[in-house]
Order: C-alpha cells, then sequence, then structure tokens
C-alpha cells in the first residue's frame, strides 16, 4: 500500500523539492505551509510519516509535535530545522519527534531517513496473527509488553508510547540483564551515525523511566550503570 506522507514545511523551495523527490520515490505527498494548517492536515489524513519544519508560521513545530502527540497519534515524526542546536534537537524529541534533521539536507538523505523511520513502525505495528498462533509477549510483574501489537500494559492500564520509545523498550527487553551502552543503544535504534548525541538515548529512556516505573527517580526495570549505559532487569521478587 502506498504510504502518504505530510510535508510541513513554509518555505516554497524547499517544500517543493521534497514533495518532488518523495513521488518520485512512489510516495503520496500532502504539503501544508504553516503549523495549524499542517496540525489540521495531520488530524484530518492521518498520515504515515510527517515531515516537520521546526520555525513555522501560527504554531512552531515543537508546538505541532506536542499537540499531535496529545491526540494520542504515534504518527513518526522527523523534525527538520536550520538550526543545529543541541537544545532544540534535545526538547523536539522531548516532544514525541521519532527523528531530526538539520538544514541543508540532500534528498538522498531525507529519503533513506524516511525509508528507516517507515520500516522500524511497520515492523513495530503489526497486525494480530489471524493464524491463531501465540504471539509474543514479555512479562516483569505488572508490565507486559505485546511486540507484535504495539501494545504495553502496566497493572492493566494501556500505556502509550511513540515508535522510537517502543523500539527502543523492545531492544532493551530483548537484552534483558546486559549492560548496554549509550552508543551501542544508538547504533542499534536510531540504526545511522548520531555519534555524539548521546544525550537523546538519555531522553528516551527518561520517557520510557516516566511510564513504566512506580518511580522513576528509583527505577526498578531500567536501570542506570554508572560510567556504562543502560540495563533492563527483571525486578526482584520477595
Amino acid at each position: 500500500m502506498t504510504k502518504t506522507i505530510l510535508v510541513v514545511e513554509d518555505e516554497f523551495s524547499i517544500a517543493t523539492l521534497l514533495k518532488y523527490n518523495l513521488e518520485q520515490a512512489g510516495y503520496v505527498v500532502e504539503t501544508a505551509a504553516d503549523g495549524q494548517e499542517g496540525l489540521d492536515k495531520a488530524i484530518d489524513l492521518q498520515p504515515d510519516l510527517i515531515l516537520l519544519d521546526l520555525m513555522l508560521p501560527r504554531l512552531d513545530g515543537m508546538e505541532v509535535c506536542k499537540q499531535i502527540r496529545q491526540q494520542r497519534m504515534n504518527t513518526p515524526i522527523i523534525m527538520l530545522t536550520a538550526k543545529d542546536d543541541e537544545f532544540d534537537k534535545v526538547l523536539g524529541l522531548e516532544l514525541g519527534a521519532d527523528d531530526y534533521m538539520t538544514k541543508p539536507f540532500s534528498p538522498r538523505e531525507v529519503l533513506a531517513r524516511v525509508k528507516a523511520v517507515l520500516r522500524r513502525f511497520t515492523q513495530n505495528v503489526v497486525a494480530e496473527d489471524k493464524n491463531g498462533s501465540q504471539e509474543k509477549m514479555y512479562e516483569f510483574g505488572q508490565l507486559r509488553v505485546f511486540p507484535e501489537r504495539f501494545e504495553v500494559f502496566l497493572q492493566d492500564e494501556a500505556l502509550e508510547f511513540t515508535p522510537k520509545e517502543f523500539e527502543l523498550l523492545i531492544y532493551l527487553l530483548e537484552n534483558k540483564n546486559r549492560v548496554l551502552t549509550r552508543d551501542q543503544l544508538l547504533s542499534a535504534v536510531w540504526k545511522y551515525d548520531f555519534a555524539g548525541d548521546t544525550r537523546i538515548v538519555d531522553v528516551h529512556i527518561s520517557h520510557l523511566r516516566d511510564k513504566i516505573e512506580e518511580n522513576s527517580r528509583k527505577p526498578i526495570f531500567i536501570k542506570t550503570i554508572r560510567g556504562l549505559g543502560y540495563k533492563f532487569e527483571e525486578p526482584k521478587t520477595t
């Protein structure tokens, strides 16, 4: 099925270039020239992916991203910006963006990022098995994770995750009790070179703890191994 991509970009030349190259790659592309129009189209169209500029008229990209996540939409979002500032990058990720690209970028780079994010999202959101076979589930105390359904429950309450948060959680679960460095997590989950941007991992770990830990300051699942990285542990029963 053809994927639909929403490009929210107020610079006409950039929006036109993105639209042309994405359509040449086989995607259906919709555009919006300001943040409010982008938010409205995101809600109405429910696209498969959103390319979202940071500096936009009416609503900026941060606010658009925030409101999209408040609508409980888990559509992958790649933020586009002319700024090369770690604060902007981290804030965007904290608000629920899945990826971040700094202008100027080549059409080839954009296509590679789009394909990578869509591939990971599609792998995570698998239709329920119709053959009646037993589905995979991780269970640790009151925490239950269903990788094929993109679902997580804590004490029977459904939790909401962005695609990147979910992918990071699954990778931690698949490597239970193993210490993983930030660089290992960057390589495994982000799939391309984010050398030096380990703060991205810390932000997503913080998000996971806020959602699955009873007390994020005293985590029982995701432990920090000082000087090394992180480890997912099964809570000890008494």
